[in-house]
């Protein structure tokens, strides 16, 4: 959705006899004449000096500032990064490294590589090394936490700038999940179970874009399989979720499997946004007459209204220009059941529903890049 101007915070000022909006404004227009976040920026600043005039609170000044620099570096380094399919993979960072999760991790990190994905961990040991390991340094990104145990970089990221230190978890666990063009959950502890149902939930409530999220356990393990049936059981039989929302998640137990269902789900989907009161989805191909037609029936109830439209870039996404060449898939979301918006990104990456299916090989070409 387009940033709305806090009018409220402006109104504040003006009622406080201050001019300090026009003064911060003309301070961005010489930092950043034509930049259309001006208006972010002007809140932004405004927000903090509201802060300074109340100050009502040392800590939560500290708390503010210290987040402030955590996302601002953040956002500088990962500048290199843009537009680079990224995976994160979740998992016990106190696997031993003879055990058969750690060699799978690892083969996971080589796959993705090879696949041009870049793995992002929390950069210690265990799962998170592993998967470092067998990525190497040039697929790899490692964000880690500063805490009194477990707190060093694993060999791979340790004194490089593919490494981002973290004060704060909130900050940290953000940008594991906005970074992320999918998630590969291993097993784990109490971090890995928390990673994986705040994940599932943010995208559960559309509150983070729809992503692969994979479960991956060694052939034979139990882990995931024990947890999706405690799932089954108490959440959906008490109808604590909907039946649909286990479509979120897909367990898989070899490293090629994980990545394959990556691979697939950007076969023909890129990615997706809110564009005024329609959800668009971007498509590498466009689809046939045929698989739209079927659509508009077996998926009707995703739509609030109306139905389906297919369209090629109309300008009204300028902010985005270079995705002018994909194809739209629009429609009235009804913002709620994901599980089911899973089910038609799977219909959609069918080569058999497009106007021109493509070779396999050709299928993984595609822009590099997640945008929400």
């Amino acid at each position: 959705m387009p940033y709305q101007p806090n009018d409220l915070l402006s109104r504040h000022f003006e009622e406080s006899g201050h001019d300090l909006i026009s003064k911060v404004e003309e301070q961005l227009s010489l930092v950043s004449p034509n930049s259309p976040n001006i208006p972010i920026y002007r809140d932004m600043i405004l927000t903090v000096l509201r802060m300074a005039q109340d100050d009502h609170n040392r800590w939560n000044a500290k708390i503010t500032l210290q987040a402030l620099r955590e996302l601002e570096q953040a956002f500088r380094v990962l500048e290199q990064f843009k537009g680079r399919r990224k995976v994160t993979v979740f998992g016990s960072a106190r696997t031993p490294i003879e055990h058969p999760l750690y060699g799978l991790a690892r083969e996971l990190g080589a796959a993705l590589a090879r696949s041009d994905m870049m793995v992002i961990t929390g950069a210690g040991g265990g799962i998170m090394a592993a998967a470092h390991e067998g990525a190497g340094l040039d697929h790899s990104l490692g964000f880690n936490i500063t805490l009194p145990f477990e707190q060093h970089a694993n060999p791979t990221v340790q004194g490089t700038t593919n490494l981002l230190p973290f004060h704060f978890f909130f900050t940290r666990k953000l940008f594991f999940v906005k970074e992320a063009d999918a998630l590969v959950l291993c097993p784990g502890g109490f971090g890995t179970l928390d990673e994986a149902l705040e994940v599932l939930t943010l995208i559960q409530t559309g509150k983070s874009p729809l992503v692969p999220v994979v479960l991956l356990d060694a052939p034979g393990g139990t882990f995931w399989q024990g947890a999706l049936a405690f799932i089954q059981q108490q959440l959906v039989e008490n109808r604590y979720i909907l039946p649909t929302d286990m479509n979120l998640v897909n367990l898989v137990y070899t490293a090629e499997e994980a990545v394959e269902h990556i691979n697939q789900f950007y076969s023909n989907f890129h990615s997706s946004r809110w564009l005024k009161h329609q959800f668009v989805i971007r498509m590498n191909h466009k689809l046939s007459d045929r698989a739209l037609e079927h659509m508009q029936e077996a998926f009707a109830d995703l739509c609030l209204s109306d139905h389906f439209h297919q369209h090629a870039y109309s300008g009204e996404e300028h902010d985005e220009a270079q995705f002018s060449h994909l194809a739209r898939l629009a429609f009235t979301f009804n913002a709620r059941d994901h599980g089911r918006l899973r089910a038609l990104v799977d219909y959609i990456n069918l080569p058999d529903n497009w106007a021109q299916s493509q070779p396999q090989a050709q299928q993984r070409t595609r822009t590099p890049s997640k945008v929400t």
